[in-house]
């Protein structure tokens, strides 16, 4: 197990969940504890393992990239304290809490099927009408190469919203807290990039780890904005939850 703090303590990570715990509407929970890790830096790779090389447990809370950021949020708000939050996060990401890098949840759509005691797809909820469904087979590129070696191929149903079709009926269904997928239409991809949806009174963001070279941190940008000109949104909403350890 290899454990990064960055500039907070395991104290003060301890109290910030325990703090979160008392706060009982989950859209909340999920806005306090994702505000935390406003300006920690973006990085890639900051998980151990592959093909050739064994899983190592990471938690680093001084660098994310996009999903570690939502793995780090979802598995402190289901948690009570920072021992809790590491058994919570074995298991969000991890299938079974096994730490291997074959079950490891690679795609925001494992979170899904395998975390659907917490998670739930509310896409077609929130879409309504406008919501389209396909059929890809992830991790296989249009060369018919594996994304990522080692990982088999999956046939997946995904649900997204196009972005041309989200006005202020479906933004008004979206809620704080909400797990945004940024959907991919390339060969072999659910999304492209992952954030949590913000509303704060008339304004809506999406707080995200960028990976923009002006940015390089989690950051909260205007969501209508960012969405505009990408493909769509995949909508994964937290089950409603109070944390017992």
């Amino acid at each position: 197990m290899s454990i990064i703090l960055g500039k907070f303590s395991e104290d003060d990570w301890d109290n910030i969940i325990r703090e979160s715990s008392l706060i009982s509407d989950t859209g909340s929970r999920i806005d306090f504890l994702s505000s935390k890790f406003l300006g920690i830096a973006y990085a890639e790779s900051t998980l151990i393992g592959s093909r050739e090389t064994k899983e190592v447990f990471v938690i680093n809370l001084a660098a994310v990239d996009c999903f570690t950021f939502l793995e780090y949020v979802e598995s402190m708000r289901l948690s009570k304290s920072f021992s809790g939050f590491s058994g919570n996060l074995r298991q969000i990401r991890y299938r079974s809490g096994i730490v291997s890098f074959k079950t490891r949840n690679h795609f925001f759509t494992d979170w899904r099927k395998f975390n659907k005691a917490f998670i739930q797809d509310v896409t077609q909820i929130t879409g309504n009408d406008y919501a389209t469904s396909v059929q890809k087979r992830l991790n296989v590129s249009e060369d018919y190469a594996s994304i990522l070696p080692g990982i088999p191929s999956v046939d997946r149903n995904i649900n997204f919203i196009p972005a041309d079709k989200i006005g202020n009926v479906i933004l008004n269904k979206l809620k704080t807290g909400d797990y945004i997928g940024i959907y991919s239409d390339k060969t072999g991809l659910d999304v492209s990039h992952v954030g949590i949806l913000i509303k704060e009174g008339n304004d809506i963001f999406l707080r995200h780890a960028s990976s923009q070279k002006e940015y390089r941190e989690v950051i909260d940008q205007d969501f209508k904005e960012y969405i505009a000109h990408k493909p769509g949104i995949v909508v994964l909403r937290p089950r409603e939850y109070y944390p017992i350890n």
